[in-house]
């Protein structure tokens, strides 16, 4: 098996193959660093190489972890890794801030032995659901260098997608591991509320808003790395029940009958583009064949006020966030160092009063409770991740003359997805269907609160029956 071969297996055949001493932890980090090396110029999915520290680490790797010598990236937002810079996309941080000390999340996972190569590119502060910062430049697609990778987690997809690595961390406060995830043909978890830590520093984001977890390739990767990583740390302010079997052993055993809702009008209201459409409808034929119940429902909710209430909110985590870099980097906020767009909505942050921002607290559990009690009835809700395929770079870039598109089109982008953020259920995007152009169209399915179980068994048995490990980007070799 030749290096590059070896970087389209998933992380878990790859620590396989190192637990067997078929392969060094060394060499798996330099087969990865040369592809990143030979691919990332083209794509700029890293922007902080860690490599030498990398490799120093793969010197003394133990092989009995989980992921013992599987290379692994992070995500340049809320993943603090002792000694390394930490810019959460924005010049504000860029070379102002050193991390002191690991987060709880990126201890784990150098616990389970993966080893971390860099950090990769994001929004300004996870703003987007695409990856085009000032600082660092675009992110590009490796199946289309001309369209975006998603967002927020951008450089982690586009990186895994292309085989610089098997999987990398993400996080997702509307999207933004499932918005990406779709874009660029890969699994994208978003755990229940609270199953990953955040802390050391930090309890919850948004009021809950926000999770972390990875990117994967495959099903059984994403469900092993959540066994490795979940868990309440001590002083977390919620967490869901611990699951009755490891998220592995659930990868690889069949579901029950299920009963699935099936929608494809997203929450705005907005029709979604005839390819996601096909792309939902194929997935609920190919889940009746497999003899699920299949039905046409979706949960019944006020959409306008979910997602006005959810910008509200989404602003005074921007504000927050900005606030709580300034006092923990020393540095004064000023206007010149942050995009429009995020000054523009820092701005509606600091105008929002605490009445106001607790009504659109309320407002966005009221969305909650509807969407809970659908899953009262059904077990899955089955959607289109996204409501448009990849969307060309550019697509999303803000002046003040474009301000209303720029709202639209974040709002009627997202329209799947953020209903699980509000609520705190599970939701996975799968790589079940390319369109014409052969660009990925992601699926997704939510669960209800803490059942990461049921979405894991049905997401196995759809990669089963629908397999995509043999697909290759055409930036990939």
């Amino acid at each position: 098996m030749t290096m590059d071969e070896l970087a389209f297996l998933d992380a878990t055949a790859q620590a396989e193959l190192v637990r067997r001493k078929e392969v060094t932890p060394a060499e798996m980090v330099e087969a990865a660093i040369g592809r990143i090396e030979r691919l990332n110029p083209e794509l700029n999915a890293i922007i902080t190489p860690l490599f030498e520290r990398a490799r120093d680490a793969a010197e003394v790797a133990s092989i009995d972890a989980p992921f013992a010598g599987v290379p692994f990236l992070l995500k340049d937002v809320l993943a603090e890794y002792a000694g390394t810079p930490l810019s959460e996309g924005s010049a504000f941080l860029a070379g102002h801030y050193i991390s002191p000390k690991d987060s709880e999340l990126v201890r784990r996972y150098r616990k389970a032995g993966l080893i971390i190569l860099g950090k990769t590119n994001t929004p300004e502060f996870a703003l987007l659901p695409t990856t085009e910062p000032r600082q660092f430049g675009a992110c590009r697609n490796p199946w289309d260098t001309s369209r975006t990778t998603g967002g927020s987690s951008g450089g982690s997809t586009a990186a895994v997608a292309a085989g610089m690595v098997a999987a990398a961390h993400a996080n997702d406060g509307g999207g933004s591991i499932r918005v990406p995830s779709s874009c660029c043909g890969l699994v994208g978890l978003k755990p229940t509320r609270g199953r990953n830590p955040l802390g050391p520093e930090i309890g919850d984001v948004a009021n809950g808003l926000l999770c972390d977890h990875v990117v994967t390739r495959s099903v059984r990767d994403s469900a092993a790395i959540l066994d490795a990583t979940a868990g309440p740390a001590p002083g977390d302010p919620y967490f869901p029940a611990p699951p009755e079997h490891p998220f592995a052993e659930e990868a690889a055993m069949a579901p029950d009958r299920l009963r699935i809702g099936f929608g494809t009008m997203p929450l705005t209201g907005v029709p979604a583009h005839p390819d996601c459409v096909n792309a939902a409808e194929s997935v609920a034929k190919l889940c009746e064949d497999l003899g699920h119940d299949v039905v046409e429902a979706s949960p019944s909710l006020d959409g306008k006020r979910l997602f006005k209430s959810f910008g509200s909110v989404w602003a005074g985590f921007l504000c927050w966030a900005i606030k709580d870099w300034a006092r923990r980097s020393g540095r004064a906020i000023e206007e010149d160092l942050f995009e429009p767009a995020t000054w523009r909505t820092y701005l509606r942050g600091e105008r929002l009063i605490s009445g106001d921002y607790l009504m659109a607290v309320q407002d966005v559990q009221r969305a909650s409770r509807d969407a809970a009690a659908f899953f009262s009835t059904y077990d899955i809700w089955l959607t289109p991740t996204l409501a448009q395929p990849p969307v060309p770079l550019g697509y999303f870039d803000y002046t003040p003359e474009t301000r209303e598109q720029h709202i639209e089109r974040l709002g009627e982008y997202t329209g799947f997805t953020l209903i699980a953020n509000a609520s705190g259920q599970p939701g996975i995007s799968l790589p079940l269907y390319w369109n014409k152009d052969d660009l990925p169209i992601g699926v997704q399915l939510l669960g209800r609160y803490g059942d990461e179980a049921t979405l894991i068994r049905l997401a196995g048995q759809l990669e089963q029956a629908r397999p995509w490990s043999e697909r290759r980007p055409t930036v990939s070799a």
